[in-house]
């Protein structure tokens, strides 16, 4: 199977280099539940203002999110459009949101760094307050105008506090789609205001026809390798299909495996290589975390109890990486404190 490389532009929710972005994606699979309510929210001429799309990484966020932005933008808030929200990739409106020209779009997200080239390590106040600006345009074409963060998990303080003025005056015709891979991190008040669309991970058969279709030299014992490394994640799954990727899998994989005893020299190298891959400490995290998501979730499935220590353990080891993401933290020390928090609680019982 050919190895592909992710770049620094690859980093927005659910991009991966060197496949289509989400803009461009006009299919969305295995979530038909979260589609379903998002076209009846959309048809009844009343949507509410936010949408709050959650879910894992790379199971779809952003495809609803553009999926949802073209069919107000070509049909608005009426039972005129098809009832899966399908709008052609011939139609005006897709040309215009593929070639970034649509007026009536705006996607916030991490500004790159002009110095480093770079995503900055945070979702800015500046960012956010673009959206008062746009919103108080005058509408375009059908009259609506729509506005993406991605994702919403990046704001810091002052971001996500402008965000919850905007929420608390929604301007009319005009809707917010927030996109978030850990909803518990962002305000309650921020929340409480937008009409939730839960994303699943994918189960096999689909995430077997996803790579068939992006991997096409891919051989069925590689499509099951990387669909039980990803989790139910596509994205995950594309990003393991890199030179790097698989590896840092692995890694993490390991390192839930054998957490009540941490092997410290091993640690301390894998901290010397995610320090020389773009990203490793990001793409490593989001491996880790996801893993142990996953064997809690297979724990709650065949009724296995007393998972609350791995729960908050779960919600802590995101806490952890995404404050190192943002504060550019040492990438060795970030490794060793999820080590021994890990074996902290691996020591009270294996999961």
């Amino acid at each position: 199977m050919a190895k592909r490389s992710v770049s620094a532009e690859s980093q927005g929710s659910d991009r991966i280099d060197g496949f289509a972005h989400p803009r461009e994606s006009f299919e969305l699979e295995g979530q038909n539940a979260a589609l379903v309510r998002a076209a009846r929210a959309l048809r009844t001429g009343r949507p509410p203002n936010a949408l709050l799309i959650t879910g894992p990484p790379g199971v779809g966020k952003a495809t609803l999110a553009y999926r949802i932005a073209r069919y107000l933008l070509a049909y608005g808030a009426t039972a005129e459009g098809p009832e899966n929200l399908a709008v052609a990739p011939g139609n005006s409106v897709a040309r215009q949101i593929i070639a970034q020209s649509h007026p009536g779009l705006l996607v916030l997200r991490r500004a790159v760094n002009p110095r480093t080239s770079k995503l900055m390590t945070v979702l800015s106040v500046d960012e956010i307050r673009r959206l008062a600006d746009f919103f108080g345009m005058t509408s375009g074409a059908g009259g609506w105008r729509v506005a993406i963060v991605d994702t919403a998990d990046d704001m810091n303080e002052n971001a996500a506090n402008a965000l919850l003025k905007m929420l608390e005056e929604p301007p009319a015709h005009a809707m917010l789609l927030l996109l978030s891979n850990s909803p518990g991190r962002l305000l309650p008040t921020i929340r409480s205001r937008c009409q939730r669309l839960d994303l699943r991970p994918l189960d096999d058969g689909v995430m077997d026809g996803l790579l068939r279709h992006h991997l096409s030299d891919s051989t069925s014992q590689e499509r099951a390798a990387l669909s039980r490394l990803a989790g139910g994640s596509i994205g995950a799954a594309l990003t393991l299909a890199t030179s790097d990727g698989a590896a840092l899998a692995e890694e993490a994989d390991r390192l839930i495996e054998h957490a009540s005893s941490p092997n410290a020299l091993a640690l301390l190298e894998l901290g010397e290589k995610l320090m020389r891959v773009s990203d490793g400490l990001e793409l490593f995290g989001g491996f880790l975390t996801e893993a142990l998501a996953a064997r809690i979730r297979a724990r709650v499935e065949t009724g296995g109890g007393h998972l609350q220590r791995w729960v908050r353990l779960l919600a802590r080891l995101e806490q952890d990486f995404s404050r190192a993401r943002a504060l550019n933290l040492e990438a060795r020390q970030t490794i060793l404190t999820a080590a021994r928090d890990l074996a902290s609680v691996a020591r009270e019982g294996k999961l």
